[in-house]
């Protein structure tokens, strides 16, 4: 229970990456973390990329980021989505700027670039966002896991033991 006390947001849409999103999910609460799973409506279910249902636990609106200790956000198709909501986007830049966690898998990658956090920043991501980050200021390199300061980022569900394990490495630091 490494993560006793500590608090996760994630962030929930449809069209999430399933594993991407379950995996820490569970990963994290099995390490003793309080994960609040936030989405456009609190209690709703949303249907992620593969049709696995999630229901939010919170709504995004009623989140402060002064609450939480990281962010976790899952990948698929949710953070193009995500992305234009402006207080995702204040979430992730409190969160950063605090000098917490911003953990970022897959097409993740878009909230933080949205939020204007990537410049200066070694990341990952799909290669499918590679000209995204690259335009945002960031430099993208083809590896399962980067830590870059109070970044973390991963290109793909394959990746997902490698990236919760730099998370927790991390957090509990």
């Amino acid at each position: 229970m490494k993560m006793k006390g500590q608090r996760v947001l994630m962030f929930v849409d449809d069209v999430f990456e399933d594993m991407e999103l379950l995996y820490p999910y569970y990963r994290l609460i099995e390490e003793g973390a309080e994960v609040v799973v936030a989405g456009p409506e609190a209690g709703a279910v949303y249907k992620g990329k593969h049709g696995y249902p999630f229901r939010s636990t919170a709504a995004i609106a009623d989140q402060q980021a002064g609450d939480f200790d990281l962010l976790v956000i899952a990948g698929g198709f949710a953070p193009d989505k995500l992305r234009r909501d402006p207080k995702v986007l204040e979430l992730t830049r409190e969160i950063f700027e605090a000098g917490k966690i911003v953990a970022h898998i897959c097409h993740a990658g878009w909230i933080p670039i949205s939020a204007k956090i990537m410049d200066g920043f070694t990341c990952t991501a799909t290669p499918g966002i590679k000209d995204d980050l690259e335009n945002a200021g960031a430099t993208w390199v083809d590896e399962e896991v980067v830590v870059d300061r109070n970044q973390i980022s991963s290109r793909k569900p394959d990746d997902l033991p490698a990236f919760c394990r730099a998370i927790i490495e991390q957090a509990t630091r």
